[in-house]
């Protein structure tokens, strides 16, 4: 039986660290709320730092800063045109919001450490939140019209038969699919580094070949934590050109 020590999902527990009970409900402080706070706080030294001292020959942090920007604005560009620019804050917002909560729960801190991004809890209210933004855009853009979007106008009546209620199931189910991908990808990454570094200290001498596979799940993890932000942040931009474009 594995112990609290080696238990591979014993880092996704949400633990209290202030407890704060209001009126019997519990709105502690917990290390999940902790490192929300952390990737909000890394957002904005990034992007405070990386523009307080803005020079032509760009210093590394402002580099990674205008890089990242830029490559938000150009994937907003891409998939939902100018207009898609008015939204292109809450995009970067969303983009460095996932992918320092995916980072965050890479460092090494033992037991302290946490990726919110491996909650589905968490992933589902960024998502519906998402897919409730994208609908009321839809309508206020588009009126009734934005209904085309489940069966476009000239669609001969049989094909709209078996069409629509393919294309209203595909419309609810983007906020399910967008939350389990990012949620079963960081679950996963992690699982497999706590039960590769519980070898290591158990296999003594020999314990060389699981910390090799630790490095290497390490450095594909930081892959997959990045993929995962972008996929994250594309899927909502191309969500969003429906609601702008109806196609």
């Amino acid at each position: 039986m594995a112990t609290e020590a080696n238990n591979p999902m014993e880092q996704f527990e949400i633990k209290s660290i202030v407890d704060i009970n209001v009126s019997g409900y519990d709105i502690s402080f917990t290390n999940s709320a902790a490192f929300m706070f952390a990737a909000v706080a890394c957002t904005f030294l990034l992007f405070w730092t990386a523009t307080r001292r803005r020079t032509m020959v760009p210093s590394r942090i402002q580099s990674v800063g205008e890089l990242m920007f830029e490559f938000v604005a150009g994937m907003v560009k891409e998939n939902v045109g100018k207009e898609g620019m008015k939204y292109f804050p809450f995009i970067l917002t969303l983009f460095c919001f996932i992918l320092f909560g995916n980072v965050l729960g890479l460092l090494p801190l033992g037991h302290s450490s946490f990726t919110f991004t491996s909650h589905i809890i968490v992933n589902a209210t960024l998502a519906i939140f998402i897919f409730v933004a994208v609908t009321i855009i839809g309508f206020a853009r588009h009126g009734l019209h934005y209904l085309r979007l489940f069966c476009p106008e000239g669609t001969p009546l049989p094909v709209a038969i078996v069409l629509v209620p393919i294309e209203i199931m595909s419309y609810f189910i983007r906020p399910v699919s967008l939350s389990l991908r990012l949620f079963a990808n960081m679950l996963a990454g992690h699982v497999l580094l706590k039960v590769l570094a519980g070898f290591i200290i158990s296999l003594g001498f020999f314990g060389i070949v699981p910390f090799i596979a630790v490095s290497a799940v390490t450095l594909l993890e930081i892959m997959v934590a990045l993929i995962q932000a972008y996929v994250f942040a594309l899927l909502s931009t191309i969500y969003l050109n429906d609601a702008v474009h109806l196609h």
